[in-house]
């Protein structure tokens, strides 16, 4: 296997284990477990495997004080993001709000317009036109019945916590310090935010069964090891900007197993919002290469000679 084509399969696996999350998630709310205890043990089992890939690759633990309080920050917004995403899944099909949480890519834009004053180019509001229009397509079926309200604020909550945690993750402080470092401690500080929550909500609530233990073992695995190996991995070979857009692959992993494994229903409409939505942070996350390629395209066909056009007109 040549060195791009296993760059786009690590980058597929990583999106598509990540989109896992509601397959290991319904099962412990059906059992009655709360997103703070599911987020707490995800969080609690990940941390210790994360920390033994940091020793396996030779790193240390050691930090910089200065560096302590951007990642704390970091480990809150990743936490937030984590809890109102599991939240939202108790108001509206894991499919849409799996593909809600999929324009943080728009968001981040559109922070870096506001805030960075970056230029707020011509396909960035056609890409937000378009998802727009997507999310509009999903609040109200045909039928005229509409997505949750409470839902909805869950998921753009949860988009937005991860868009502001993607733009500070870039805080120069934090530029020396090792990718799988900087996830071991937002893990770390993350956590305490649902320990603060199961004190205050009367304590965790803890599986009976075998089988919701290995549900809690493959979210710790699957959408967070596997996903943070394959997409790290992925970089490396191919860029960041491919395996961004192969993250389209989520949203559709989880639309997959909300109809084959959970029963959800999907009716053209819905499958036009989603589309819709995949389609335009798919052209955010291009940029500029998209242009490119249309311009390679173009290419393809060059201009007739126009004494052609005349005779072909006469």
């Amino acid at each position: 296997m040549n060195v791009k084509l296993k760059g786009y399969a690590l980058g597929a696996v990583a999106a598509a284990s990540y989109g896992m999350n509601p397959l290991f998630a319904i099962p412990l709310y059906d059992a009655g477990m709360s997103p703070d205890s599911v987020l707490f043990f995800r969080y609690l089992f990940a941390i210790p495997l994360l920390g033994v890939m940091l020793k396996a690759r030779g790193r240390n633990f050691r930090l910089e004080r200065r560096q302590v309080a951007p990642l704390f920050m970091l480990g809150l917004l990743v936490a937030l993001s984590s809890w109102t995403l599991f939240e939202s899944y108790n108001y509206m099909a894991v499919g849409i709000a799996s593909t809600l949480l999929f324009v943080y890519p728009i968001l981040v834009s559109l922070i870096m317009v506001f805030v960075y004053k970056e230029k707020l180019t011509r396909q960035t509001l056609l890409c937000l036109g378009l998802a727009m229009t997507g999310i509009g397509l999903l609040y109200q079926n045909g039928e005229g019945a509409t997505l949750s309200f409470i839902g909805t604020l869950f998921v753009f909550g949860s988009s937005l916590s991860y868009a502001l945690y993607i733009v500070g993750v870039n805080h120069p402080v934090l530029k020396d310090v090792a990718t799988l470092k900087v996830t071991f401690y937002v893990l770390l500080f993350g956590i305490l935010l649902f320990v603060v929550r199961l004190l205050i909500g009367g304590g965790c609530s803890v599986p009976d069964r075998w089988y919701l233990w290995g549900c809690l073992l493959g979210l710790a695995v699957f959408p967070t090891a596997i996903s943070f190996l394959c997409t790290t991995s992925a970089i490396q070979y191919i860029g960041s900007t491919p395996t961004a857009i192969l993250g389209a692959l989520e949203p559709v992993t989880a639309v997959c197993i909300g109809v084959l494994v959970f029963g959800e229903s999907m009716t053209p409409r819905e499958g036009l919002g989603l589309t819709l939505i995949i389609v335009a942070v798919t052209l955010v996350i291009a940029g500029g290469k998209i242009t490119l390629h249309l311009i390679r395209f173009r290419k393809l066909f060059p201009r007739l000679p126009h004494k052609w056009g005349r005779k072909r007109g006469g």
